[in-house]
């Protein structure tokens, strides 16, 4: 019982501390409303196509017709490191960056000018195809990871502005 009586001022306490749950009320809450409203046109490149799809997931319906439309731009580079010594890579590095901007379609105002990014490390081994397949999980793993901070940076957006 001391214990109860103990922990009753930290529970009243946190609760005063104006916290309040994101996707509050579920799929009628603001953000999540907000979220399903956002249109994703198609982004160009292989990478585009999965940032794109991994951003649908996440936010519902992604074609026209919606309140908001997000523009994405993606910068993906593979670069060579770790040279053997038999100068060859033994190590790799590739980056998905994307500058994206949230815009509201009824008036054109840009409501959210960003960055998002990730990168991963890539071993290089003899066999050239699992290298390939290596690369390619990479680049899977990005778009998914920059989708997700794209999302976590619009619900904020969103929530903010209700």
């Amino acid at each position: 019982m001391k214990r109860i009586f103990a922990l009753l001022p930290l529970a009243l306490a946190l609760s005063a501390c104006g916290l309040q749950p994101m996707y509050a009320g579920g799929s009628d809450g603001v953000v999540a409303r907000g979220l399903s409203s956002v249109e994703v046109p198609a982004i160009e490149g292989e990478a585009g196509w999965l940032v794109r799809n991994a951003l649908c997931d996440r936010l519902g319906d992604c074609d026209g017709g919606a309140q908001y439309r997000l523009d994405v731009r993606l910068d993906d580079q593979l670069e060579g490191l770790g040279l053997l010594t038999d100068d060859t890579i033994g190590r790799e590095r590739r980056t998905l960056r994307a500058r994206y901007q949230l815009v509201d379609n009824g008036s054109g105002e840009i409501l959210l000018d960003a960055t998002a990014g990730s990168d991963a490390g890539i071993d290089v081994v003899s066999s050239e195809y699992a290298t390939i397949a290596a690369e390619q999980t990479a680049l899977e793993n990005l778009a998914r990871d920059v989708a997700d901070r794209i999302v976590t940076r619009l619900a904020l957006t969103l929530r903010q502005d209700s």
